[in-house]
């Protein structure tokens, strides 16, 4: 069975997309999570034969359900870092019989179902797939099997993730596939790219 994970956050203003408040205000940044997050449960919804799970932080369940429909599963991120949160959810669909599964965030307007179904595919036959970022990290990462190494010393929201996963990785002997290069979404200067999906938030 696929599963597929998608981190993200409730869209509370004033507590997600902060480096984009000072252009938007905590509304409008919030609006912006909201927005992504639609977008790429739109896009991993096409997929079929599919466990969607959602890692959230902020909010509870009852909260996401409403937002995002009663029809999927809602988890709490753990505690930690970057790393750790997606090692324990990666451990955690393993440990329900899942076989292959993708973890995404919500930054990554380019994503497409038809990368989600490359991604799967790739994991019949490597170890590990994943779609670097322009900026160095990454926007999906997928197993077939739990790899705890991967997480680890990982110098998280920096531009050397995709690189320091790669070379873990290649150290271990992984079977590693790489997805098409995507651009994401963190800062003031990346907007125009998410202008060409949905008009921006009114400016404060």
């Amino acid at each position: 069975m696929n599963s597929l994970i998608i981190f993200t956050r409730y869209p509370e203003p004033g507590k997600t997309k902060t480096r984009l408040i000072p252009v938007l205000g905590a509304t409008g940044a919030a609006e912006i999570q909201r927005q992504m997050t639609e977008h790429t449960l739109k896009q991993a919804r096409c997929l079929s034969n599919l466990s969607l799970d959602i890692y959230f932080a902020g909010g509870n369940p009852t909260l996401m359900a409403e937002w995002l429909g009663s029809d999927l599963h809602y988890k709490p991120q753990s505690q930690g870092d970057l790393g750790q949160r997606m090692a324990e959810a990666f451990r955690q669909a393993f440990q329900e019989g899942q076989e292959r599964v993708l973890i995404i965030g919500i930054d990554c307007p380019g994503l497409t179902q038809t990368i989600l179904e490359q991604g799967f595919r790739a994991l019949q036959h490597h170890d590990l797939v994943i779609g670097p970022a322009e900026d160095g990290g990454y926007y999906l990462i997928g197993l077939n099997r739990l790899i705890p190494e991967l997480f680890q010393g990982i110098a998280w929201g920096t531009d050397r993730v995709f690189a320091q996963t790669g070379e873990i990785a290649q150290g271990l002997g992984c079977a590693i596939a790489t997805l098409p290069q995507l651009p994401d979404i963190d800062t003031p200067q990346d907007l125009p790219l998410w202008e060409q999906y949905y008009p921006l938030p009114p400016m404060p």
